[in-house]
């Protein structure tokens, strides 16, 4: 289970990050695309350190080193653009990171990705909870059935929340990411403690 950070500022919001923590969440993706390398280097340097090999870093990848940081995503539009990825990242620094995560769009782009990516968003599953006209263009569920990667881990984003991660995940996403439905809510925790339950409660 995933909570991505909602990309402007939050109230409370490192304190929140904590509490996330505390409460066992296995990975926080920072997405700040806003943010410049001083930013970004101020937010990292407020989370404590014994969490932040917990975090996965959306931009600025060059400091994940210095903050103890394992753990690097691309976009969509990185990953498609440099023509030449992951050749741009040199091969002893991609073998650093405990894992190299990606977004796609499409399961033709999913199915497409290089060994590179442990797991890859597919997204929207749903319609947006936190950005406004960001709904599917197609089933994904459907769209599954023509998986060929099966070296990817498959993550569903967009609109998932408590009343349909398990659809989701009887309908072949391996595990969920959350970004609207915890930041979007007056009690992020809470939300947080009723998405984990549930998703602890169909692995079983």
């Amino acid at each position: 289970m995933i909570v991505i950070s909602n990309p402007f500022a939050v109230a409370d919001e490192i304190r929140i990050i904590h509490s996330l923590f505390e409460e066992r969440l296995p990975l926080l993706h920072i997405r700040k695309p806003d943010f410049s390398e001083l930013e970004m280097e101020q937010f990292i340097h407020q989370i404590k350190i014994e969490f932040r090999d917990r975090i996965v870093l959306h931009s600025h990848h060059l400091l994940a080193e210095d903050f103890g940081i394992n753990r690097i995503h691309f976009s969509e539009k990185e990953r498609k653009e440099s023509f030449d990825f992951p050749a741009r990242l040199p091969k002893p620094c991609m073998y650093k990171y405990e894992s190299i995560s990606t977004s796609t769009h499409s399961i033709e782009d999913f199915n497409s990705l290089e060994n590179d990516f442990d797991y890859a968003f597919l997204s929207p599953v749903y319609k947006s909870i936190s950005k406004e006209n960001y709904e599917p263009k197609n089933d994904l569920f459907e769209a599954l059935k023509s998986r060929t990667n099966y070296k990817t881990k498959v993550i569903a984003l967009g609109g998932i929340d408590a009343e349909n991660i398990q659809k989701t995940m009887a309908n072949g996403f391996e595990d969920i990411a959350l970004l609207g439905t915890i930041w979007n809510n007056e009690n992020p925790i809470k939300q947080f403690k009723i998405c984990q339950q549930i998703v602890l409660s169909y692995l079983q």
